[in-house]
């Protein structure tokens, strides 16, 4: 069964942790002290946070996706990349301060290690 599944990246796209929380759902990807506690640590050198939607299509994020991320970055004080992986696509997305909504980022200045496991893995 296919389930949402999550990976830390650090600011070269090299693999941190990786998130596969009890309770998990191919809609769903619970939050944990455990995540939260790996931002806090890492967040000097925090890249971002890939996750799965275990599906073709387009790789939009979710309402609860935005949220967590608005949440996620004003926590750490920090802006990072949520690159969102179907099985076909991946989109990254960014804080606009302009608009004040999530965009699709530009090129990536690096290659994110471990899209492919991430896949495996949902």
């Amino acid at each position: 069964m296919a389930m949402e599944t999550a990976l830390v990246f650090d600011n070269r796209g090299k693999t941190i942790y990786w998130h596969e929380p009890a309770h998990r759902t191919a809609g769903s990807l619970p939050d944990s002290q455990d995540l939260w506690e790996v931002l806090w640590e890492h967040r000097h050198r925090l890249g971002g946070v890939a996750h799965t939607h275990p599906w073709n299509g387009h790789p939009w994020p979710s309402t609860t996706d935005v949220t967590t991320f608005r949440a996620c970055e004003l926590g750490l004080g920090k802006l990072l990349l949520w690159p969102v992986v179907t099985l076909d696509n991946i989109g990254c997305w960014v804080w606009n301060p302009a608009t004040e909504k999530y965009v699709p980022a530009g090129p990536l200045t690096f290659e994110l290690e471990g899209i492919e496991e991430l896949r495996r893995k949902s």
